[in-house]
């Protein structure tokens, strides 16, 4: 599998002085819809394109449930979800609150048999401009 990336150049956040250096920047080669992989998934299964969706559908719905639990959802050698937090910090333990919680977002770690799929990727340099980034 090949992966498309152009060049890109970036200043250094907050330091409008820095000299701008050349980075690797990867292209999207365009979108998969659920729909598309739901079909995609009923062809390797006995399953039909319709009940790979609601099996989809349930999934896409159990995994932020869960996770506004408090739980971690693992999903085998695909990976992991969890919730990391954005806080503010206090001087002392006692001045904790849940107000210091600022925003939640959602993180994926991903498992063994993920990694080998991106392990195989071959990354190839594309000809089109980059658009310049800050």
């Amino acid at each position: 599998m090949s992966v498309k990336y152009n060049v890109v150049e970036r200043g250094k956040p907050g330091d409008i002085e820095a000299p701008k250096k050349y980075y690797p920047s990867i292209l999207s080669s365009g979108r998969v819809t659920l729909r598309q992989i739901s079909q995609t998934v009923s062809q390797m299964s006995t399953l039909s394109s319709a009940d790979t969706m609601a099996v989809l559908e349930a999934l896409l719905t159990v995994i932020p449930q869960e996770l506004s639990r408090g739980n971690i959802v693992e999903l085998g050698d695909f990976g992991n979800f969890w919730l990391r937090t954005e806080t503010e910090g206090t001087a002392t333990p006692e001045e904790v609150r849940a107000v210091h919680i600022k925003g939640v977002l959602p993180r994926f770690n991903a498992g063994k048999e993920f990694k080998k799929v991106l392990d195989t990727i071959e990354f190839v340099k594309t000809s089109e401009p980059a658009a310049p980034q800050e």
